[in-house]
This record gives structure tokens, C-alpha cells and sequence, in this order.
């Protein structure tokens, strides 16, 4: 099936997301679903998979980043803030039903891991949602950081306690914390088939 691919940016507060929109070629106001990723991830690592797929049943899909992260816009970069994504979807959501060319009352959420829980909230919000996909949902901090070494929980609070302190001193230079690493290392994702997973 002919595939229509469209890169475009929607602004969120005072930035911008980047965005992918792919169409059904031959498909008159499709459906779309609205898709977004885990974390620190951008809608280059594995989305467009999904989205192919879709197209080729018939429904339209919007991939986008989240701001601060990839090509959209935001600073400081890699910064993850849970309330600015949160915003980010409802922006995509305005946006994706304002988007020519695709049919803005039938529209679902599809998010993974951190994105899923970002997408389960938004719908909550909005009743005219018509469906979510929420794959391997990130919904409980507390139990996930059980899943942790107690010695890295502890590593990555200093590093939490320490940019916070710099914060005040010098604003422009945040104490960061690698997304993904090897077992044992200090990031938010160590296990064992997280850097193998982010590398595809």
C-alpha cells in the first residue's frame, strides 16, 4: 500500500514537538492513532514499525518526541520533567484533531513503557478518546525502583540531591544521569537487555 510520510512540528507551551504523520495513501479520512515512547526515547527508536503497520490497515498514525528530547526543541536537553510530557500529549492530541485529511472523532492513544502510563492519564482527561495501547505501562514508580539495587537507587539519589544543589549555583549546569547503561552501572535502566533494546 502507498504510504503518505509527512515530517511536521505542533507546538507544546513554548516549544515545539517534532512529529511524524503516515497516511494510508488511497484511505479518505482514516483513523488515527496517536503514538508516543518510553522515558528518554524519540519516535525513531521502533515506532515507525507500528505506524507501517497500521498504514497498511488502513489507519493513519502520529508519531512525536517529546520536548527536550531528539529534534524537538527545549532546554536544558535530556531533561524529563513528567508534567511537560504529559502537556506534550495533550498537544499532540489538539494537534493530530486538527490534522487534515484524517478522521479527528476516531482517534486512540498508543504509548510504550513510560509513554504508555503518559497515555492512559491523557485519556482519562478526555472522554472522546476512543481507545489506548498501553504497552508495558510504566504506572508505579515505587514498584519499579524495588525492581533496582538498593546500591544504584542510592547512587542515582545522590546524583538527584546533587543537581539539585547545583541548580542554585549554577543553573546552566545540571547534574545529569545516563538513560541506559550495563548492569550494575549508575542509569535509569540497567538491567540486562536494556542497552541492546535502545540500540536497535
Amino acid at each position: 500500500m502507498e504510504l503518505v510520510i509527512e515530517e511536521l512540528r505542533f507546538r507544546s507551551s513554548s516549544g515545539q514537538c517534532a512529529a511524524t504523520l503516515i497516511r494510508p495513501g488511497r484511505v479518505t479520512k482514516p483513523p488515527l492513532v496517536l503514538m508516543g515512547h518510553g522515558l528518554g526515547a524519540t519516535r525513531e527508536m521502533g515506532l515507525q514499525q507500528y505506524a507501517e503497520r497500521f498504514a497498511e490497515a488502513g489507519i493513519a498514525s502520529l508519531s512525536f518526541t517529546y520536548r527536550h528530547f531528539g529534534d524537538s526543541t527545549g532546554w536544558p536537553r535530556q531533561l524529563l520533567m513528567v508534567g511537560r510530557q504529559v502537556e506534550d500529549w495533550r498537544s499532540a492530541l489538539r494537534f493530530a484533531r486538527d490534522a487534515a485529511n484524517v478522521d479527528s472523532n476516531r482517534i486512540a492513544l498508543w504509548g510504550t513503557s513510560f509513554g504508555a502510563g503518559h497515555a492512559l492519564l491523557t485519556a482519562s482527561r478526555d472522554p472522546a478518546v476512543r481507545a489506548v495501547v498501553a504497552q508495558c505501562p510504566f504506572t508505579d514508580g515505587l514498584a519499579s525502583t524495588a525492581a533496582i539495587p538498593v546500591s544504584t537507587v542510592a547512587r542515582l539519589a545522590l546524583l538527584g540531591l546533587r543537581d539539585m544543589f547545583a541548580a542554585f549555583i549554577h543553573p546552566s549546569s545540571p547534574v545529569t544521569v545516563p538513560l541506559v547503561g550495563p548492569p550494575g552501572s549508575t542509569a535509569l535502566m540497567s538491567a540486562p537487555d536494556a542497552a541492546p533494546a535502545c540500540s536497535r
